[in-house]
């Protein structure tokens, strides 16, 4: 092969390897096995590199990547192949290979097409693999050494990740130690990144143990993600707050399955909605109240529009908090008095 290898963030860990160009033929991939690309003609874009840094792709480059799912509900769908395969798309810059199910029609990025040069083994001719599963602690609901906030969405691009990000610079504003988690969702740098860089103590995601994405993964493994991410959220600030973004929508399969789940939900001390229109807003609130966890506030995109705060204003009582509400102290005080009414009952 007379190329150099571009290595995306996901595989930043991987050692030494080499190319196994035989087992294309007979090999079933896993989600986090990874493998060597060809970028095919007519097909361009970019990955983060090890390095997190964006990196032009362009036909003949070769790409080291790991296989993942997505789910992305205005982007992309996509899997881990179920049989062996010689071709298959870009799912995610962060490095996420698989087989594209279907696209957003409104989306008008085409996914790089690449071919499977061969997987990368290890000096016991094993395909390496990504995730480390083994690492993971064991959830504990009795670990709480800081106070949960989760930043949920009523559906992608709704501006979760930029209420977490700013309720986190907030937080710290206020005099809190904050951490900053992303705890589902497709491996990609830019959501920590905002965090760290609007005043969080700590940013780290799912990607930190090797998972390409969390699409698909079973409860104990959520549950055990979750732990091992506090977990180092603690050991590296001993934060007063973490807040979490759980990726995707209300209804997306993993945030669902987490919201339902009450061992979790012991968890949490509370919750923000991010929404995209005034609309989205109304039914959220419905559906988190019927969950019995009603947020402390909500904010999001919707925010945006003086027009869409009354309209939202006219039908709910919970807190609307725009982007300055977040970072100049209104979201701390209604946590701090929610902390005290805790106290006093």
């Amino acid at each position: 092969m007379n190329c150099n290898i571009k290595k995306a963030l996901i595989c930043k860990n991987v050692p030494s390897f080499t190319i196994d160009t035989a087992r294309v033929a007979t090999y079933t991939p896993k989600a986090g096995d990874v493998g060597v690309f060809s970028v095919l003609p007519d097909s361009s874009g970019y990955i983060m590199n090890e390095n997190g840094i964006a990196c032009p792709i362009f036909e003949g480059d070769c790409l080291l990547l790991a296989f993942g799912s997505r789910y992305a509900t205005n982007q992309f769908e996509g899997y881990v192949p179920d049989a062996p395969i010689s071709r298959c798309q870009l799912l995610g810059r962060g490095g996420v290979a698989g087989l594209l199910k279907s696209s957003n029609a409104n989306f008008k990025v085409i996914p790089p097409e690449l071919e499977l040069i061969g997987y990368a083994t290890d000096h016991n001719n094993q395909v390496i693999n990504t995730i480390q599963e083994h690492e993971l602690d064991k959830f504990n609901s009795d670990y709480t050494r800081a106070r949960v906030i989760l930043s949920v969405g009523s559906s992608m691009d709704s501006g979760k990740t930029t209420t977490a990000a700013w309720l986190c610079g907030g937080l710290k504003r206020s005099g809190y130690r904050v951490a900053y988690l992303k705890l589902t969702g497709t491996a990609f740098p830019k959501d920590a990144m905002l965090a760290l860089s609007r005043g969080a103590d700590y940013a780290a995601d799912f990607s930190f143990f090797g998972y390409p994405s969390t699409y698909l993964l079973d409860r104990q493994t959520l549950l055990d993600l979750y732990q091992s991410l506090v977990n180092l959220a603690c050991d590296a600030v001993d934060p007063d707050y973490i807040v979490i973004e759980i990726a995707d929508g209300l209804l997306q399969r993993e945030t669902n399955l987490l919201l339902k789940d009450q061992a979790f939900m012991s968890t949490v001390h509370s919750m923000i909605l991010s929404c995209g229109d005034s609309l989205g807003v109304l039914s959220g609130l419905t559906l988190l109240e019927e969950m019995a966890f009603p947020p402390f506030a909500v904010s999001g995109l919707f925010t945006a529009s003086t027009l869409l705060i009354d309209e939202v204003q006219r039908h709910v009582r919970t807190p609307i908090l725009s982007l300055n509400d977040l970072l100049n102290g209104e979201a701390t005080r209604l946590l701090d008095a929610m902390s005290l009414r805790a106290i006093a009952n």
